[in-house]
């Protein structure tokens, strides 16, 4: 099946513990026969008059201890069987995790949030559903319906038998066919419980905004729809699901009413005892279980081949970027370097940086300015190595940057982006994400640098203040401060600030500008800005035009040019002049 074969790695690894709880679960069946053929035996007796005391007992007592051992067979494999299929869960979502920390932004540009968060949380459910639930149904229905027909046949009559299964290759027919039709609304059912999922995340996170437009109505009534239409998906579903028990027990109404009615007919005419047909009655009651397993076995597994069709679409999807095979060890990033330069995002169809060039040495700092859009930030972007370039256009300590691990550049720079993500976590804990480990001393430190320390000594526990949901309890000022405090503590080779300043005033930025110059003397920095300032102390300032380099130089030679950023310079002069 493509579901074992889906999953052969799990199975592999745990084959002996699968293979412990399904002997279990053989043993009860066969240890189930024992009781009806006891009890046909016993009606025997008594017809016949040659039931004593001593045999009731007897009969009496191994019938309780059989029930005790069933007890202690059934629950070894239960927690053993269910023991994996949890397992299997965790796995799946650790694996899942896993994957999607190694993915670039284009992977989750084609999937989107809700349907992620689906894919860990119903999907994988379901696959570790069929793992333990389905195995069950399996054994029950391929070794119960065995162990009991062959009983059936061995120790009443084979004619009855194949006289009350008449029926079962209907129920085949009619299971297999309902099954392909709920894998094709499962589907559709999860489909629409992502979109949910990715609605609910939007009107959360954009709660502030909602509000401020007035539009708490309409958002309601929109969610409202796309509950309805999950709710229409599930019932779609459930619709097919519950006519899989009204078939198996019109069904096994028929298996009983033949057996019942041949069955007396041959007690009649001498050819079985009474207490065969009872025994006989008993089995085919035991065979109404397998056959609902059966039905239960085809709907889990439809639901657990669709889930695990959406988790592997997604897991087999390999991110942009790869080690290089033979890599090159790079100590010490001594210089940054991009030689013409040109990248455009994988949706886009005009590139947005044309022919960039310069050169950094370590220890150096970079200014880019530009426009809004001029692609300030996807400059910076390619530091972190998040999608592929052409070969041989960014270089560092003189090596190509596809030639050098992935790990090794990201364990170089330190990135400050515009939108701040903070956990809902303490002060300290946002702080520390990036080096769980810091001290007390080192975590001081970053804050000082990062001139947050006033404002944490006003929180109501200090570090310890928890920020709320993506830091609701933090001003934007506060936020960008948090943010550069954290990518401070780790003191790396290169720090890429991505207009990491806009939110504070200027003396605050002047503090922040003192303290990086003084602490990273002798590392390399990068800053993207629209406040030139920010930047005025750069030993090589860029100016991006349409993602082209409109300008270059130090501060004083753009002022001599008397362009873009002489222009720039002086009109947010004389704003800050007025200001004042």
């Amino acid at each position: 099946m493509s579901f074992v074969t889906r999953l052969q790695w799990f199975f592999k690894t745990r084959w002996l513990h699968y293979t412990a709880a399904i002997v279990l679960m053989a043993t009860v069946n066969l240890l189930q026969t024992i009781p009806p053929k006891m009890i046909g035996n016993t009606i025997d007796d008594i017809q016949k008059g040659s039931l004593n005391a001593a045999e009731l007992s007897h009969s009496v007592l191994l019938l309780i201890g059989l029930a005790l051992g069933m007890y202690v067979l059934v629950y070894i494999w239960i927690t053993t069987l269910f023991g994996n299929s949890v397992l299997l869960e965790k796995l799946l979502r650790g694996r899942f995790m896993a994957h999607l920390t190694r993915m670039k932004p284009s992977f989750f540009q084609r999937n989107s949030t809700g349907q992620l968060m689906a894919l860990a949380t119903n999907d994988i459910l379901a696959i570790g559903n069929t793992a333990g639930y389905g195995v069950m149904t399996l054994v029950n229905t391929l070794v119960g319906a065995s162990v009991v027909i062959i009983t059936m046949i061995s120790l009443i009559d084979y004619r009855l038998m194949l006289a009350a299964l008449i029926p079962l290759p209907l129920l085949a027919v009619v299971i297999s066919y309902l099954g392909g039709k709920v894998r094709v609304r499962f589907l559709a059912a999860q489909e629409a419980f992502g979109k949910m999922n990715e609605h609910a995340l939007e009107s959360i996170s954009g709660i502030r905004v909602l509000r401020s437009y007035v539009q708490e109505k309409q958002d309601i009534a929109a969610f409202d729809g796309v509950t309805t239409g999950v709710m229409d998906r599930n019932r779609e579903v459930s619709l097919l699901n519950a006519l899989f028990q009204p078939l198996i027990s019109l069904i096994v109404g028929i298996s009983y009413s033949i057996g019942i009615g041949y069955g007396s007919y041959l007690v009649f005419h001498h050819e079985i005892s009474l207490g065969q047909l009872i025994s006989f009655n008993i089995y085919l009651g035991m065979l109404i279980w397998p056959m609902i397993s059966f039905g239960e076995f085809i709907n889990v597994l439809q639901r657990g081949n669709a889930s695990a069709d959406r988790v592997e679409k997604s897991l087999v999807q390999q991110p942009d970027l790869a080690d290089p095979a033979n890599p090159v060890h790079v100590d010490v990033p001594e210089m940054v370097e991009m030689r013409g330069l040109t990248f455009t995002y994988p949706a886009a169809e005009h590139p947005s940086l044309k022919d960039v060039s310069f050169t950094l040495a370590r220890g150096g700092t970079l200014g880019v300015v530009g426009r809004t859009g001029s692609g300030k930030s996807t400059l910076l972007k390619q530091l972190l190595r998040q999608y592929p370039l052409a070969e041989k256009q960014l270089f560092i300590a003189g090596v190509p940057v596809e030639e050098i691990l992935l790990d090794r550049v990201k364990q170089w720079v330190a990135y400050v982006p515009q939108e701040h993500l903070l956990l809902s976590k303490s002060i300290r804990d946002n702080i520390a994400l990036g080096k769980p480990d810091a001290t007390d001393e080192e975590i001081a430190k970053a804050v000082e640098m990062a001139s947050f320390a006033s404002d944490v000594a006003l929180m109501p526990e200090g570090l310890g203040t928890i920020v709320g949901e993506n830091g609701v309890m933090l001003s934007g000022g506060q936020k960008q401060r948090l943010a550069i405090a954290r990518a401070l503590l780790l003191d790396a080779e290169i720090l890429a600030m991505d207009d990491s300043l806009s939110a504070v005033d200027a003396r605050t930025e002047s503090r922040i500008l003192q303290h990086i110059r003084r602490e990273r003397a002798g590392k390399t920095t990068f800053i993207t800005t629209h406040r030139l300032s920010a930047v005025s102390h750069a030993d090589w300032i860029l100016v991006l035009d349409e993602g082209r380099v409109l300008e270059e130089g130090t501060h004083e030679q753009l002022m001599h040019f008397g362009g873009w950023y002489r222009k720039q310079w002086d009109r947010q002069q004389m704003e800050a002049g007025l200001q004042d």
